[in-house]
C-alpha cells in the first residue's frame, strides 16, 4: 500500500519500521526532522512537511501526542487538504471520542474516510508487532485498512467512531490503576522486609498475575524507569477518561483517585519518566 505516518515519536518510529520492513511505500513526516530520518535506511521517503507527505497516499497515519496536535497537524499545516478524496485516515493516537467524532466529519465532508484507531502494547508491542488496536469507524474503512493494521498487531473494530478512543480509555483506566496496586503492593512489602523481586515471581501464574505485573513490575523492582509510555501521557488518558465520564454523568471514584496520583508524580519531578514510575511517587509518599 502507499502509505503516510506522521508523528516519528517513541512509537511511531516502529510502527512505522515495520511498515517499511512490510513492503508498503511509506512517506514519513515528524515535526523534528532527524526523526524521521532515523527510517531512511529502511526504505522510507523524509518530507518536510505534512502535506508532502500525504500527496500520494492511499492511506494515511496519524500518530501525534493529542487531539489538538492532530487537529492542528490535519486542518493547521494543510495535510488534509493535501489528501486526495477516496483516501483513508486512521488516527491511531489518543484523544478525546469527540475529538476523533469532529475529525471524522469534517474529513467526510473532503471525502475522506476516517477510523479511530488508538493501541496499546507500548514501544515493545509496536517494535514486536503486537500492538492491540481498538478502530473505531464504518466496517468497509476498517476492512480497508485491515492489511495495514495486521502489520502492527491484532486490530478489533469495536463499533462507530469514537468507540475506539472508548476503548483506549478503558484501557488505560485499567492500567493506570493495576500499575498504581502494584506498586503499592511491591512497596508494602519491601517496608516489610520482604524480597520483592521474589514477591514479583511468587504470585506469578495466580489471580494476582497480569501483563502489568510481568513487565511493569519488574522495571519497579530494577528501578527502570526510562520511557516506554510516559507519565504524562497517562495521566492525559486519565483527564480524558473523567472527562468523558462527567459528560455521561457516571461517577468514576477509582480514576480519580488514579488521575491524583499520576498528577502529583508529574508534579514532583516524574515528568519524562515511565508510567511504571508512579511506584516512586508512592515510595516518596513513605519516606523510602
Amino acid at each position: 500500500m502507499r502509505l503516510a505516518v506522521l508523528g516519528i515519536g517513541l512509537m511511531g518510529y516502529p510502527m512505522a519500521k515495520r511498515l517499511c520492513q512490510a513492503g508498503h511505500g511509506v512517506q514519513v513526516w515528524n515535526r523534528t526532522l532527524h526523526k524521521a530520518q532515523r527510517l531512511l535506511p529502511d526504505g522510507a521517503s523524509v518530507h518536510p512537511g505534512p502535506a508532502e507527505a500525504v500527496a500520494q497516499a492511499e492511506l494515511v497515519v496519524t500518530m501525534l501526542e493529542d487531539g489538538a496536535v492532530v487537529e492542528e497537524v490535519l486542518f493547521g499545516m494543510g495535510a488534509a487538504t493535501a489528501m486526495h478524496p477516496g483516501s483513508t485516515l486512521v488516527d491511531m493516537s489518543s484523544i478525546k471520542p469527540e475529538q476523533a467524532r469532529a475529525h471524522a466529519a469534517r474529513l467526510a465532508d473532503m471525502g475522506i474516510a476516517y477510523l479511530d484507531a488508538p493501541v496499546s502494547g507500548g514501544t515493545i508491542g509496536a517494535q514486536n508487532g503486537t500492538l492491540a488496536i481498538m478502530a473505531g469507524g464504518a466496517a468497509a474503512d476498517f476492512e480497508r485498512a485491515l492489511p495495514m493494521l495486521n502489520t502492527l498487531g491484532r486490530a478489533t473494530h469495536v463499533g462507530p467512531t469514537g468507540s475506539g478512543q472508548m476503548a483506549k480509555l478503558a484501557n488505560q483506566m485499567i492500567v493506570g490503576a493495576t500499575i498504581g496496586v502494584v506498586a503499592e503492593a511491591l512497596l508494602l512489602c519491601e517496608r516489610a522486609g520482604a524480597d520483592i523481586a521474589c514477591v514479583r515471581e511468587a504470585l506469578a501464574g495466580g489471580f494476582a498475575d497480569s501483563r502489568v505485573l510481568q513487565v511493569h513490575g519488574q522495571r519497579m523492582v530494577e528501578r527502570d524507569f526510562a520511557p516506554r509510555g510516559r507519565m504524562t501521557v497517562q495521566l492525559k488518558d486519565l483527564r480524558n477518561a473523567l472527562s468523558c465520564a462527567s459528560a455521561a454523568s457516571f461517577d468514576a471514584p477509582i480514576t480519580a483517585l488514579l488521575e491524583q496520583l499520576y498528577a502529583q508524580g508529574v508534579a514532583h519531578g516524574l515528568v519524562d519518566h515511565d508510567q511504571s514510575a508512579l511506584f516512586l511517587e508512592l515510595a516518596r509518599r513513605n519516606g523510602m
